[in-house]
């Protein structure tokens, strides 16, 4: 497992991995629902034309350690998966500063050099307007005392290896109370290529013998809870409290 430390508007982050295992002022946070990622998108209003696609090309190298720790996950199955579509497009729906995942415990946002972009819910959907050119980066902030995998994807493509994603790969490790920020797909263990959006042709997902352009334009994210041996343990109300082991001998 890896810890990274970075830096976002002067506060100093830490990012850690997993191994082995415009503005409007209507804009709110909204709760995502549990289960996203294996929805099929009907054809709507919301689809992109082919001109307003969008993919994430590689992009500027930016400096970003990481090193190893050692932590499991509680379970095989994640606690929440989420999906956002992306293109150069003017979505309908209820502007959202962030997404609340895990019932409020996990926000997720995204950004640029200029501030958060505002994400757009429709139908359960949430959809992004990028525009090609624009750098951009995976913000998501812990508010609770867990902790917490946050394996995420772009365009298909896992954003630590660069791998065709699973839902089951390795992830960035989300601390308690902290903020885990993702700039780009991990080309080594100190340094990432910057998520820029582009036309799909210019995208990695579409020049690397892992991705497919037909997955460009499409941003996962799937959270699983992980034991922490630092974290003490909760007590356990007990039954006999005065029976801790064998008679004593005589004094």
């Amino acid at each position: 497992m890896v810890l990274h430390k970075k830096k976002l508007i002067a506060a100093a982050l830490w990012l850690v991995i997993l191994a082995g295992c415009s503005q409007s002022p209507s804009i709110q946070r909204e709760t995502a629902p549990s289960i996203q990622a294996e929805a099929v998108q009907a054809e709507s209003l919301q689809d992109a034309a082919e001109s307003e696609r969008l993919g994430t090309q590689w992009g500027d190298d930016v400096d970003s350690e990481i090193i190893t720790v050692d932590l499991s996950r509680t379970s095989d199955n994640p606690l929440q998966e989420m999906q956002i579509s992306y293109a150069d497009k003017n979505y309908q729906g209820r502007a959202v500063n962030s997404m609340s995942l895990l019932a409020g415990k996990v926000e997720f946002s995204i950004h640029t050099d200029n501030g958060k972009l505002p994400l757009y819910r429709d139908a359960g959907n949430y959809y992004l307007k990028g525009m090609a050119g624009q750098a951009y980066r995976l913000v998501y902030h812990n508010n609770s005392a867990n902790t917490y995998e946050i394996v995420a994807s772009v365009d298909g493509l896992n954003v630590l290896n660069g791998s065709a994603a699973s839902r089951y790969d390795d992830g960035y490790v989300l601390r308690p109370n902290d903020d885990l920020v993702i700039e780009g797909f991990r080309k080594s263990q100190s340094a990432v290529a910057s998520f820029i959006f582009s036309k799909p042709d210019n995208a990695y997902a579409a020049n690397t013998s892992s991705g497919s352009i037909e997955n460009t334009g499409v941003i996962g994210t799937v959270i699983y809870e992980l034991y922490d041996p630092s974290k003490p343990k909760p007590k356990q109300a007990k039954a006999y409290p005065a029976d801790k082991g064998y008679a004593k001998p005589p004094q």
